[in-house]
């Protein structure tokens, strides 16, 4: 976990693998060093070509999504309509209670 050297405690930290050097006296953390990060982008043709991809599958998402709204009203109606005959045909039931209904 940590190792001591010079009176220092050397730990680090869980979240951004940081290494802190802490004085056990004071309980402060004297000095700190960030660990060396790769490159976000290594190459940049491949990293242009994914964008350009994306733009495709954003559309293909949209036109998926439009379908599904313009045949979600008719799926509410459908479903409305089938309850309605059920509760045509049995009027005898009651609804189910709800719990605004105990109030």
């Amino acid at each position: 976990m940590g190792t001591m050297s010079q009176g220092l405690i050397e730990v680090e930290c869980p979240c951004c693998q940081a290494i802190l050097k802490i004085d056990p006296e004071t309980r402060a953390v004297i000095a700190h060093a960030m660990p060396e990060k790769p490159p976000a982008i290594e190459d940049l043709a491949a990293a242009v070509a994914k964008l350009k991809g994306e733009a495709g599958r954003r559309d293909e998402v949209f036109r998926k999504q439009v379908e599904a709204e313009k045949s979600h009203g008719k799926v509410l109606a459908k479903k409305f309509d089938e309850l309605l005959k059920q509760a045509k045909e049995n009027p005898d039931l009651t609804p189910p209670m709800r719990d605004i209904d105990l109030d």
